[in-house]
């Protein structure tokens, strides 16, 4: 009868019966704390970009394309200028 109440968060403690339920109820456990994290160390108007995502991989992801973005005319400068120089080996070759 005691082991019914071994719940920590709401969620019963893993063991050899278990197993889905656990699983299904820790992974939005977790989701739901890094949705947290992720919503409350970002700047108001950051939190726009991330409003409509369920997960937080959705969310990074999200990001990740927001800033490869800004970046990417640094990143072609980059790659121009490898090119020039590949380019100039070969010559010299």
């Amino acid at each position: 009868m005691m082991g019914d109440l071994q719940v920590v968060g709401g969620i019963k403690k893993l063991n050899n019966k278990n197993y889905n339920t656990w699983a299904t109820c820790m992974e939005s456990y977790l989701q739901g704390k890094a949705m947290f994290a992720l919503k409350t160390t970002i700047e108001e108007e950051m939190l726009e970009h991330i409003r409509d995502a369920k997960t937080p991989k959705e969310a990074c992801d999200t990001f990740v394309t927001l800033f490869s973005k800004k970046n990417n005319t640094r990143l072609q400068l980059l790659e121009n200028e490898l090119l020039s120089m590949a380019q100039r080996d070969m010559t010299i070759a």
